[in-house]
């Protein structure tokens, strides 16, 4: 299940799909690969289609936009649920024959969902495609929701949830989230929690997969050996009677930043105090996404040349990794800044974070720090969208978000026009150093917290 949206996230990590909405997207990758085409349905289904002659597999994602944000709070878990039951059996098929099915043509199909949508796919080599989106297609429109496999899912998912608590990183991160939204849907876990999936009915599950799986309100991509003529004949075959439908309207609204300062403390019998820092950022739709992204780059998300690395971990060796990232989802996302340290470390390490960011808000960053950076976002960073996998991923998120599909085209120039007077202005608009929420999971007595 995905915790998270496309993030504004520190580069260094491996996730194709993240470091495509940051926008690095390789210019020898756009030279060679065309993007894909961008089809409207009569349903309302969007099909997009990247062209991949070189690759014999073939990957297709369906993106709903329906998760967690749907769902009623007191059956929180009720869109992940809806998604990973999916796979588990269709009206004609059991969840061992799905299983059997898509393993003997050595493919792979699954389903999950996040906060504001969920998403099902298939991998399969080109001559089993057929299979492959049979398959799919199955699994999508004719979901069984049987009793047992309700409970053993919920089983699976109550276990995950005791097995969180853990990992004092996870404990960290879910207070961090429920202290900053409150009762918006950002603020609890996509799996919901023992209580709410008690609550949760196949009736439920029936509604709210009837409400939302509909094709004008889904996203379908595929990338590999296939021509869209070849696509829109697999769609017409497999996907015939998805009909259209109307898709209930459910607007949780921006969460409201709480006032002030608030601290956390959770006691806990760990060498290592995990912190988390931050408060409420931006939406993805934000103009100043590029500006925050060339901001948080040299604050801390890149890497060991970022200052909050360079400050905590090369100088004083207080952490081995501290990063930041905005997480810039449909809806205002937070700000956050990450870090590992000794309990005896903690008030330092945290002072330190609060003055690099005070620092930037004051001063900015230096040319160098500048053009660094911009090179960087714009291509000079070594991962590209090799696989299926990642395109399909990216052409989702960009329509998804409403980027069109020369985005890859434009996000150079968005990148190259941030000026040191935007990343001055962005850094004072949305870093707030002396408000938000600090959570702290750490052997207490050991960690004396001055905050």
């Amino acid at each position: 299940m995905k915790n998270e949206e496309w993030r504004l996230i520190r580069p260094r990590m491996r996730t194709g799909l993240v470091l495509l909405l940051l926008g690095i997207v390789l210019p020898r990758l756009v030279e060679a690969v065309p993007l894909g085409h961008r089809v409207e349905r009569d349903n309302g289904l969007i099909l997009l289609v990247a062209e991949r002659p070189t690759l014999p597999m073939v990957t297709v994602e369906i993106l709903v936009r329906t998760g967690s944000t749907e769902e009623p709070r007191e059956k929180a878990g009720l869109a992940n649920l809806t998604a990973v039951l999916l796979p588990e059996g269709t009206v004609s098929r059991t969840a061992l024959e799905i299983s059997e099915a898509i393993e003997f043509v050595g493919g792979g199909l699954g389903a999950d969902a996040s906060r504001n949508h969920s998403t099902l796919s298939v991998t399969v080599l080109k001559k089993d495609l057929d299979i492959g989106l049979e398959l799919l297609a199955d699994v999508l429109l004719h979901p069984a929701f049987r009793e047992d496999e309700i409970a053993r899912k919920i089983g699976e998912l109550k276990g995950y949830i005791r097995q969180k608590q853990e990992n004092p990183g996870t404990v960290a991160r879910e207070a961090f989230a429920a202290a900053l939204f409150g009762d918006h849907p950002y603020g609890r876990p996509v799996e919901g929690t023992e209580k709410s999936l008690n609550r949760i009915t196949r009736k439920d599950l029936v509604n709210f997969h009837r409400r939302y799986y509909v094709p004008n309100n889904s996203i379908m991509a595929v990338a590999g050996e296939v021509t869209l003529k070849e696509f829109r004949g697999y769609v017409d075959k497999y996907f015939t009677g998805w009909a259209r439908a109307a898709v209930p309207t459910v607007n949780p609204g921006n969460a409201a930043a709480p006032a002030g300062r608030q601290v956390l403390k959770i006691n806990r019998g760990v060498t290592q105090a995990n912190i988390v820092w931050g408060h409420l950022g931006i939406a993805r739709r934000n103009p100043d996404y590029y500006a925050l992204s060339v901001m948080n780059f040299i604050l801390g998300g890149g890497g060991l040349t970022s200052r909050l690395m360079r400050a905590i971990r090369e100088e004083r060796g207080w952490a081995y990794d501290v990063h930041s990232f905005f997480s810039a989802r449909l809806l205002p996302g937070p700000f956050v800044v990450g870090l590992q340290t000794k309990n005896e470390t903690a008030n330092p390490a945290i002072d330190e974070v609060l003055r690099q960011i005070r620092r930037i808000r004051e001063t900015g960053v230096t040319p160098e720090e500048l053009e660094e950076a911009k090179g960087f976002l714009t291509g000079s960073f070594p991962l590209r969208i090799d696989t299926n996998r990642d395109v399909v991923s990216f052409l989702t998120a960009i329509e998804y978000y409403g980027l069109g599909m020369d985005y890859p085209d434009r996000y150079p120039e968005f990148i190259r026009a941030v000026t040191r007077a935007d990343v001055l202005r962005v850094a004072r608009k949305y870093l707030h150093p002396d408000q938000g929420i600090l959570v702290v999971v750490a052997d207490l007595e050991k960690a004396k917290l001055a905050f």
